[in-house]
Order: C-alpha cells, then sequence, then structure tokens
C-alpha cells in the first residue's frame, strides 16, 4: 500500500506540462491512496511574522489562538507525514520556483517539526520517503547555472530528512508518455 501526497504548483490548469507529467508519473506509480495539494487551485497564505513568532514557541506555552495560527501548517505536514512519495509538479518561473510553491515550503519548514538543529548542524525530521519532482521550463533549461528552482527544491527536501530525490524534466515525461 503507497500514499502518494501529490502536490501540483502549476499556475496553469489547462495545459500545464508539470501537471501532465505528474499525472503520468501518479498513474505509474498506482498509489492505493492519493492525498493532492493544488497550489493553484487552493492558494496558500504567505507567513507572516504572527505566524513566525507563534512556530517558535514551545507547545506548552501555546494558546488556543497559536495552535489556530498553526493548523494549516500542521496539515501540511501531517499530509507529509502519511505520504510514503511526495510528488511535486514544478515549473519554473523567472528562473525559479512558483511563489506558491515557496509558500507551502515556509509552512511546512518547522524546527522541532522537520527539522532539528543540533551541535552537528541541521537535522532532517522527514525521514524514509521519497521524493519524485517533474520539473517543466519553456526556456531554462532543467539543471541549467540559471535554473535556481531545482537545486531550490532538492536542498529543501534534503534539509527536512528527503533525501531519496528523483527529478524529472516534465518536458520527457510527457514525451515518454505520448510515445
Amino acid at each position: 500500500m503507497t500514499t502518494v501526497l501529490h502536490i501540483n504548483a502549476s499556475g496553469t490548469l489547462n495545459g500545464s506540462v508539470s501537471r501532465a507529467a505528474t499525472e503520468h508519473l501518479l498513474r505509474g506509480l498506482a498509489p492505493t491512496r492519493v492525498i493532492t495539494r493544488d497550489l493553484a487551485e487552493t492558494p496558500l497564505p504567505q507567513i507572516d511574522k504572527t505566524w513566525i513568532t507563534t512556530r517558535l514557541l514551545p507547545e506548552t506555552e501555546q494558546t488556543e489562538v497559536d495552535h489556530a495560527v498553526l493548523a494549516l501548517s500542521d496539515t501540511l505536514i501531517a499530509e507529509i507525514e502519511a505520504a510514503d512519495i511526495i510528488l511535486i509538479g514544478m515549473p519554473i518561473y523567472n528562473f525559479g520556483m512558483p511563489a506558491a510553491l515557496k509558500a507551502w515550503i515556509d509552512l511546512i519548514a518547522r524546527p522541532k517539526v522537520t527539522f532539528a538543529y543540533t551541535e552537528n548542524g541541521p537535522v532532517g525530521l522527514i525521514n524514509g520517503k521519497k521524493a519524485i519532482v517533474a520539473v517543466a521550463s519553456g526556456g531554462v533549461p532543467v539543471g541549467a547555472p540559471m535554473d535556481f528552482a531545482t537545486p531550490h527544491m532538492e536542498q529543501v527536501l534534503r534539509f527536512i530528512g528527503i533525501d531519496d530525490i528523483t527529478v524529472h524534466t516534465a518536458k520527457e515525461v510527457v514525451a515518454q508518455a505520448a510515445a
């Protein structure tokens, strides 16, 4: 039994190469359960000073209001924890990832929840997961020096403890699906 967290970051709902690629990859994974997080259909808020301050409070000191501030973050982290595989469709916009995907990252990167600082440096707390990233770009070659999105995503995943990462060029996945 495999659970996949399927994250779509493309703002394009129809004709998106990253969406087509992740749909093809999802079919190949044949999961028993899919958790879908569509960042265009259901945009996430940007973090703010209240969230930043609240996330650092010890849980024993958090009020009901504080729990409400962190509720969405807790939900997003629970989605990751429930998944065996995180499948991310990521277009490159202006050399980087979409703001919607960065908002997701900001909400899931939580000290003492998804990573911890130790005397030997940060340690990821999300273990035993696999990530598959389908990267779509209309002009910036994936992996080129001006592709800031792919290494950023890989770094974030490693930072929270996900080391098993596969990156696909979305155009190649879509072309293989059509063949």
